[in-house]
């Protein structure tokens, strides 16, 4: 009797775990400040590699009922372009003196965007509401596009659940798949899938691991293998945020 009773126990935890649900939302207070770092790689065959790192600040100024605002800024960018021969290298926290000439030609297109402060107002389903730059930068709002990754839905999930954001950018439409694939007492993870459309064709796949109480991604990585023209491209997105 007393071993039944112990299986029973057991597999009614499990059933109570299994069947967890979490209410995702951004639940920031005034005045957090997070880091976001992100790295980018993309190759197109032997025509292109572009490899990317940034790091971007973040701090809530304001939170409402459902929505909340932030000042973000790029503090670092790290940039190594080959194409057809021409190798492009940028490291903005080396002065001028240490780039080459192509490092310095691209110092005068990233000098304003280091300077600018992106203030963000979003909904705490993670969707952006209004975005401004200031001063206004041309470029700047693609950089920001890449940190906002996305919304979560308005009911509760639980391990199985699924649902879709569609993002444009560029001619393309690329359409993410988020499932839970597990609730642990701290995080929730997601297995990320999807396709592009568009000017592209081709599939999404990652993963994404969120801090359950506050809604913050503390990692997440995506890769897209897609065709452009004939062209065979491939991108992968590595991201980390971290409280300060």
């Amino acid at each position: 009797m007393k071993k039944h009773l112990f299986l029973f126990f057991i597999a009614l935890s499990f059933v109570v775990q299994s069947q967890e649900s979490v209410l995702l939302r951004f639940n920031y207070n005034t005045g957090e400040k997070y880091l976001l770092d992100m790295k980018i790689s993309q190759k197109m065959g032997t025509v292109m590699t572009n490899d990317m790192a940034f790091v971007m600040s973040q701090k809530i100024t304001a939170i409402d009922d459902d929505t909340f605002d932030s000042e973000m800024k790029i503090e670092k960018i790290v940039v190594k372009v080959i194409q057809s021969g021409t190798e492009v290298n940028y490291d903005s926290t080396k002065n001028e003196a240490e780039l080459d000439v192509t490092g310095k030609m691209m110092k005068s297109q990233m000098d304003p965007m280091l300077k600018a402060v992106i203030k963000v107002k979003s909904s705490t389903l993670g969707k952006e509401i209004e975005t401004k730059v200031e001063p206004n930068v041309l470029g700047l709002n693609n950089m920001t596009n890449q940190s906002s990754n996305i919304v979560y839905p308005k009911e509760a999930v639980s391990i199985g659940s699924s649902w879709s954001m569609i993002k444009s950018e560029k001619g393309m439409e690329m359409k993410f798949v988020y499932t839970v694939s597990s609730i642990t007492s701290k995080l929730v993870l997601l297995d990320i899938t999807g396709t592009v459309g568009g000017l592209a064709k081709g599939t999404i796949k990652g993963i994404m691991y969120i801090d359950k109480n506050s809604g913050v991604t503390q990692y997440s990585t995506i890769d897209m293998d897609m065709s452009i023209s004939g062209q065979q491209l491939s991108t992968s997105l590595v991201a980390t945020v971290k409280k300060q």
